[in-house]
């Protein structure tokens, strides 16, 4: 398999600094104690208690072009417009990009925000905007790997659980670079699946025992290892505490390869092949469908974590090859959750951490541009066959409904239960705020 990298040379597989530190205040008592009074409530009612949200992120690294997915330019000049041809789509007056054939079929089922801009033009502080909904807080390079502000997967760890024993986030196959949880610490980082599904030797580690180890003998060396571990952990709660974040590690492997739900989840066999054929029988399409499995699980955060879209050369090319997979799986994606009735309690978001240049450049690709971008919303309470927003006649600048990260953070903080506007603390005890602008996107609440 061939590493897919950005401009800067590194490939997804580079070490992520994911900026890890302590544990915030907070405690899952009182979440435990709200849930058990909704429930109560809604018996009392006898109407149904609305079924959590879960959050399908599909991250495309790199910055995929606006122009050439969800906002092409027909009327623009040739540099501008492209190689691909608008095409027809599902809603009535609207076109995409002959790019995303399978999206364009669905567009009744999707929510095209074209609107949304920022002022980060590198991937380092482009990432970290649209992971977080915050800014660095100084000027980063295009290759940094920054975290300064937990990122939208933690912060819905933090405030969500999941089953006994199931990570409430997971990243598959790898993390984006401000995809960690900063000051919120280890406990909230991300579950990550680097193996293929598509595979059929495919196991994820810590969900099964190791070979020659009987659960006897794991359980008893998980006893032992309580009975010597007497140390006081006097310092459990400090900041960077690197004891406290290896009991949490050894405590959620655990109850991860006990659990059921997690043994059930990862097992592909589960599934029916021709369910399987519609996903795609490759690594993206296979990664869709465990993503649906774990929200069926109960998980309330997955990142889909796609590399190779900075196409500063050979776009048109590279998007031939790379698009058709994306498109259809995610595609499959939608349609299946909506034949399961789960597309109502799921939101799939698909983005990248900026658009491209109108102009392509002398190598024919395009290069970062900050200016405009186009987000992908699907389920989840928005509404189905929208365009909200627009970018001018040559796809420069975001003009009408211009949203920012924090109006795109907010939004899936708000679908997701939690509140934009919530103040977290610090290890140092400096108050800050989950995003700065807590205002959604209007048109996306319903």
């Amino acid at each position: 398999m061939m590493l897919q990298t950005n401009c800067e040379g590194m490939s997804r597989r580079n070490c992520l600094q994911l900026g890890l530190g302590g544990l915030a205040a907070g405690s899952v008592v009182d979440l435990l104690r709200l849930k058990a009074q909704a429930e109560t409530a809604a018996a009392a009612s006898g109407k149904p208690l609305r079924k959590p949200m879960s959050c399908i992120l599909v991250w495309l690294d790199g910055g995929p072009s606006h122009y050439e997915t969800f906002d092409p330019k027909p009327e623009a000049p040739r540099e501008i417009a492209g190689e691909f041809k608008p095409i027809a789509t599902s809603t009535p007056g609207v076109q995409f990009s002959e790019a995303v054939p399978s999206l364009a079929k669905i567009s009744d089922q999707l929510c095209i925000v074209r609107s949304i801009r920022h002022n980060q033009g590198n991937h380092g502080a482009g990432n970290h905007y649209m992971m977080t909904g915050a800014p660095p807080r100084i000027p980063v390079g295009c290759g940094a790997f920054v975290s300064f502000h937990p990122s939208l997967g933690s912060a819905v760890a933090k405030e969500r659980t999941a089953p006994r024993g199931m990570p409430a986030y997971f990243s598959i196959p790898s993390v984006s670079r401000s995809g960690g949880p900063n000051f919120l610490g280890a406990k909230y980082a991300p579950f990550v699946v680097k193996d293929d599904p598509n595979d059929a030797s495919f196991r994820v580690r810590d969900v099964s025992l190791p070979e020659g180890l009987t659960d006897d003998r794991f359980l008893g060396r998980r006893d032992l290892r309580k009975a010597v571990d007497t140390l006081p952990r006097f310092a459990e709660a400090a900041a960077g505490d690197p004891v406290a974040a290896v009991d949490t590690y050894y405590r959620q492997g655990y109850e991860l390869m006990t659990s059921v739900e997690a043994r059930r989840a990862f097992d592909m066999n589960e599934e029916n092949e021709k369910t399987r054929d519609s996903y795609g029988r490759h690594g993206f399409g296979q990664r869709c469908l465990l993503a649906r499995r774990l929200v069926e699980a109960g998980v309330p955060w997955i990142t889909l974590y796609s590399g190779g879209w900075d196409h500063h050369v050979e776009l048109f090319p590279r998007f031939r090859e790379m698009m058709p997979t994306v498109d259809s799986s995610l595609a499959a994606l939608i349609t299946d959750l909506r034949v399961r009735g789960m597309l109502d309690s799921t939101l799939v978001v698909m983005l990248g951490e900026f658009g491209r240049t109108p102009k392509i450049n002398p190598k024919g690709g395009r290069d970062h541009w900050a200016n405009a971008m186009s987000v992908l919303f699907a389920g989840g309470g928005c509404p189905q066959g929208a365009i909200v927003g627009s970018t001018d006649k040559n796809g420069y600048a975001a003009l009408e409904r211009v949203c920012s990260p924090e109006n795109f953070a907010s939004t899936i903080y708000r679908k997701l239960g939690l509140d934009p506007d919530k103040i977290y603390y610090t290890p140092q005890g400096r108050p800050t705020h989950l995003v700065s602008d807590p205002t959604p996107i209007r048109e996306l609440m319903g």
